[in-house]
């Protein structure tokens, strides 16, 4: 799986980076039609202290891409929600290939 990430307003971070790549290497090894993943991070300003950092992830897999966003106060928390939202979305796509 090729992953591209994309900052706006973010200073890029290697150990953010890692952590991302690791998650989805996770979520890659039981969902094998992910072709590709672009993750963009950026910061908002928020009058809420619990928000603001903001994680996007769009998959490219067979038929239409699947996408998950978070905005929390940390990018970490930002990043496991996305994931998560995307693991439950893979989970419906995998049910609906074995169907077919």
């Amino acid at each position: 799986m090729n992953i591209t990430f994309e900052y706006d307003g973010v200073k890029a971070s290697e150990r953010l980076e890692e952590l991302i790549i690791k998650k989805l290497n996770k979520i890659e090894s039981k969902f094998d039609f992910i072709v590709q993943a672009r993750v963009f991070l950026r910061t908002q300003t928020t009058s809420s202290p619990l928000s603001g950092k903001i994680c996007k992830i769009q998959l490219s897999v067979p038929g239409p891409q699947l996408f998950a966003e978070s905005n929390s106060k940390s990018f970490e928390m930002s990043v496991q929600e996305a994931i998560a939202d995307l693991e439950r979305q893979l989970s419906k796509k995998k049910e609906k290939m074995k169907a077919h």
